[in-house]
C-alpha cells in the first residue's frame, strides 16, 4: 500500500464551528494521520498522510466540511516525501 502525503488549505467558513475537531474525527476513521490549524487569515490549514484511498476520503470530507461549516474552495499540494506522524493532532 503506497503512503502519499497531501498538504491543504481549507478557505471559507472553517473557524469557530468545530471543523478542525471533526476533521481529526474523520481522519482517525479513514486511518490519516497529520494535524490541523487555524490561520491567521481564516482558512484552516492540514498535512494529511496515509494510503492514496484514506487521504483522498478524507480531502472528499474536507469538500462538505463539518456541518455547520460553509466551504468556498479547498486548495492541496502533494508532498513529495511525506512526514512521519503517528496521529492526527490539532495544533
Amino acid at each position: 500500500m503506497e503512503t502519499i502525503g497531501v498538504a491543504v488549505r481549507v478557505v471559507g467558513r472553517v473557524q469557530g464551528v468545530g471543523f478542525r475537531n471533526a476533521l481529526k474525527e474523520a481522519a482517525v476513521k479513514l486511518g490519516v494521520v497529520g494535524w490541523a490549524r487555524n490561520r491567521g487569515d481564516g482558512t484552516v490549514e492540514a498535512q494529511m498522510v496515509g494510503s492514496t484511498e484514506a487521504v483522498d476520503g478524507l480531502l472528499a470530507w474536507c469538500q462538505k466540511g463539518s456541518p455547520i461549516s460553509r466551504i468556498e474552495a479547498v486548495h492541496t499540494q502533494t508532498l513529495e516525501e511525506p512526514p512521519h506522524y503517528s496521529a492526527f493532532t490539532i495544533l
